[in-house]
C-alpha cells in the first residue's frame, strides 16, 4: 500500500501542508503562486525545506532556496 500513487500523493499533500504552515507562521504572508511551488515539491525536497525553513529571516531566502530547487536536476523525473 505505501508503494500506491494515492498514498504517495496523500503524503506529499500532508507534508506540504505542514511546511506550509510552519513557513506561514515563520514568514508571515506566503504568495499563492509560492504556495503552488511548494505543494508541488517531491517528498525529499519538502523533508529538505522543512530543514532549511529554519534559517529563513524573510521570503527572499525561501524564494532563493526554491529557485536553487529547480537548477537542481532531478534524474527520477527524467
Amino acid at each position: 500500500m505505501r508503494e500506491s500513487v494515492i498514498y504517495q500523493d496523500i503524503l506529499q499533500q500532508g507534508e506540504s501542508s505542514i511546511v506550509l504552515r510552519l513557513l506561514t507562521r515563520r514568514l508571515e504572508a506566503i504568495p499563492d503562486e509560492i504556495r503552488l511551488r511548494i505543494q508541488t515539491l517531491s517528498s525529499e525536497k519538502l523533508e529538505n525545506l522543512a530543514e532549511a525553513w529554519l534559517d529563513f529571516s524573510g521570503l527572499s531566502e525561501l524564494l532563493d532556496w526554491l529557485q536553487r530547487q529547480q537548477e537542481t536536476i532531478d534524474p527520477y523525473q527524467i
